[in-house]
């Protein structure tokens, strides 16, 4: 593979019809549309991160040398393979991260790869981007900024593999640029590979390549073979981050409490809007208003209402299934909250806080539309516009179905079978097997 087929490969998702719709105030923040301002960018990241990290020294709490790494790259991927690690985990796993990358509150917990030679690897960036002009147009040149943050990763995670010798490698995720650079050393490496699904996936992600993978359930694999050809053995094995609270289902027979759940796709205005339409029009229920761990906006107008009426989650300190623990409700729009509401026994709404897109087959709003199919396919109730969501809360204020959580198992494979809350134990069982079969 050339070095700009396989940029073209780490960078996928990027070049992808849904990534250039995304709405204009969520791109800009992944690339500016200033070319002098991506400049910046370009600029900023060679001195913090391609020289500032030559002279960041590194100490790894743990030894790397013959481990098995659990590659994550956000603090929900800590999360989702926390049940790989300490006494009941794998032997010898440990988290593993990029160097300078952002791992929220487990910044200083996690291990971490040196990027100090990327740098020497930025002489292949003329002909590689030269060719992605010719192969991807305009894009090439509207995201250049990636397109210079991705050289290298591949050829210092080789070296770096090639040192170490890690046992395996496990992934969180497999479309993010650096973890697919991973994915690719470990190929040239022949190290091997297995991912755990931590979220729901879409159709837009790249095929399944590793030697392993664990899903979630029916709906992951589906969604998968319309990616593309699969390699390696799939298991379907549940979602082991939501073992210990599908006990603690939602038994309430009525709404009281709603949980508010923001994207960083959700424009402020609309979920002002929505937020203070909500609470003068249903003045007999709470709300909890959570943003992304990742959004930085500012939400200081919330603020003002009664903390009686409006209480706030900060997704960094606080689990997503502690809060859903703490509500009947769920009110978002495209996010895996969703499910992991439903599962909880929540009653889940699908509402676009900026509308509901045209009903125009492949325009950028129709492809983010419903992103993980859960209003499809029946997990969550669709509400098109504010009228219809607050005659569904209103419903559920009445009555709210105790068994809404069987909607959830098209997306996970162990709902209603003797694995029901058993998913980490299958999961461990699985992984401890295939690994066994590498020695």
């Amino acid at each position: 593979m050339t070095p700009a087929a396989r940029l073209r490969d780490i960078l996928q998702l990027r070049f992808t019809p849904l990534f250039a719709g995304l709405p204009a105030r969520t791109l800009n923040a992944i690339s500016p549309a200033n070319p002098a301002r991506r400049l910046l960018k370009v600029l900023g990241y060679a001195a913090v991160r391609l020289v500032g990290n030559a002279f960041r020294p590194i100490h790894n709490p743990d030894p790397l040398r013959g481990a098995t790494w659990l590659y994550v790259v956000s603090q929900n991927n800590v999360d989702a393979l926390a049940f790989l690690t300490g006494p009941n985990g794998l032997s010898g796993a440990v988290p593993v991260a990029g160097q300078g990358k952002q791992i929220g509150r487990f910044n200083g917990t996690v291990n971490r790869l040196s990027l100090r030679r990327k740098i020497l690897y930025y002489g292949q960036l003329p002909g590689v981007w030269w060719h992605l002009w010719r192969t991807e147009g305009r894009a090439a040149w509207r995201f250049f900024d990636l397109i210079f943050v991705a050289v290298g990763y591949y050829e210092v995670y080789r070296r770096a593999l090639r040192h170490y010798q890690p046992r395996a490698v496990i992934f969180a995720n497999d479309h993010n640029d650096d973890a697919r650079a991973l994915l690719l050393a470990c190929r040239a490496e022949s190290i091997p590979t297995a991912y755990v699904q931590h979220a729901s996936v879409s159709r837009w992600f790249p095929p399944l390549a590793f030697d392993l993978s664990l899903l979630e359930g029916q709906h992951a694999l589906d969604t998968y073979r319309a990616c593309g050809p699969i390699g390696g053995e799939v298991a379907l094995v549940g979602m082991p981050k939501a073992d210990a609270f599908l006990n603690q289902r939602n038994t309430a027979p009525t709404v009281r409490r709603v949980a508010i759940a923001a994207n960083l796709l959700d424009s402020t205005e609309g979920l002002r809007t929505a937020v203070t339409t909500l609470l003068t029009a249903l003045p007999n229920l709470t709300f909890t208003f959570r943003a992304h761990p990742g959004d930085h906006r500012d939400f200081r107008a919330l603020l003002t209402i009664p903390p009686d009426r409006l209480a706030f989650s900060d997704a960094r300190t606080e689990s997503v299934f502690a809060f859903l623990g703490r509500h009947d409700a769920l009110v978002a729009a495209d996010t895996s909250t969703h499910l992991e509401a439903t599962l909880l026994n929540l009653a889940a709404f699908y509402y676009r806080f900026d509308g509901s897109p045209p009903n125009l087959p492949d325009t950028p709003a129709d492809l983010l539309d419903d992103y993980y199919g859960y209003a499809r396919h029946g997990v969550t109730t669709r509400a098109n516009s504010l009228a219809e969501l607050l005659a569904g809360l209103r419903t559920v204020s009445q009555h709210k179905p105790a068994d809404l959580y069987r909607r959830a198992a098209y997306y996970c494979a162990t709902l209603g079978t003797t694995a029901e809350g058993r998913s980490q134990e299958v999961a461990r069982e699985r992984l401890g097997h295939w690994l066994t079969v590498l020695l």
